[in-house]
């Protein structure tokens, strides 16, 4: 589904029309209004797709994650309290079976069942609003769309390259001051949730290697305490992340509607 301006052709349009610039601009020759104006930025190329479907599923796969990770944090507090009625140097083969274990299981369980379709639909996304924002600011961005699927693969850089990818496109979707001046951007939003998602992975995976080394209660509990960190912090992310995809849709449905500058 293409973007489309009120009273716009039902077709999609190579680039939405601006409008008329804002007195006191100099008029252009080139479609695209950014950049010096003594200098146009090259011609956009593609069409605008709309990123509000990819968002809305993006938020319910998102939501269920969080729920998910506190019932595993749930899960993982019953555990500790269920581990302490054992002696501390009691081996893991020893350890009687019963609910917290089961509980476990199947936090893990849904934990897995979500991951994959949550991944897939966010890249996608991911994808849609970089490529929109290469039509609406062709010149804010350093690596390639493709990059927008690719950085995420990519060992050690995908804790920094998508990041980078998802500033330049927040930058490319904020419009321009009513007098064609270049915003800045600021996104407090956007860094949060990527700091907290790091982290959170980090201490997760932290928590799989002990946890899966651990053979005694008082290694259990230590690994379960880095557990239970690990899914509140990706609970957290999560929110953060619904939070940052609805932001950053809205911003580009702005800019596709209502033209590439923000009314005085």
């Amino acid at each position: 589904m293409s973007f489309s301006a009120p009273g716009s052709p039902p077709h999609p349009q190579p680039y939405p029309e601006p409008g008329p610039a804002p007195d006191g601009i100099p008029p252009q020759d080139h479609a695209y209004p950014g950049g010096p104006f003594h200098a146009a930025p090259p011609a956009p190329q593609g069409v605008l797709r709309s990123p509000t479907g990819l968002a809305t599923a993006l938020t319910w796969l998102l939501g269920a994650a969080v729920a998910v990770h506190l019932f595993s944090a749930g899960a993982g507090a019953y555990e500790q309290s269920w581990m302490r009625g054992f002696a501390g140097d009691t081996h893991f083969d020893d350890l009687e079976l019963g609910l917290s274990p089961a509980l476990t299981m199947l936090a893990g369980a849904f934990q897995l069942l979500t991951l994959l379709p949550t991944v897939v639909v966010f890249i996608i996304w991911f994808h849609r609003v970089r490529s929109n924002g290469g039509i609406f600011r062709p010149d804010a961005f350093t690596l390639g769309r493709g990059w927008a699927i690719g950085a995420w693969f990519v060992p050690a850089a995908n804790c920094v390259l998508p990041f980078l990818i998802a500033r330049q496109t927040w930058r490319a979707s904020t419009q321009r001051g009513p007098d064609g001046s270049d915003r800045t951007a600021p996104a407090p939003l956007l860094t949060s949730w990527w700091v907290v998602w790091v982290l959170s992975a980090i201490v997760g995976r932290v928590f799989s290697r002990i946890y899966m080394a651990a053979e005694t209660v008082d290694e259990l509990l230590a690994a379960g305490l880095l557990g239970i960190t690990a899914d509140l912090g990706t609970m957290t992310a999560g929110v953060l992340a619904i939070l940052f995809v609805r932001r950053l849709t809205a911003m580009q449905n702005t800019v596709a509607t209502q033209g590439p500058y923000a009314s005085a």
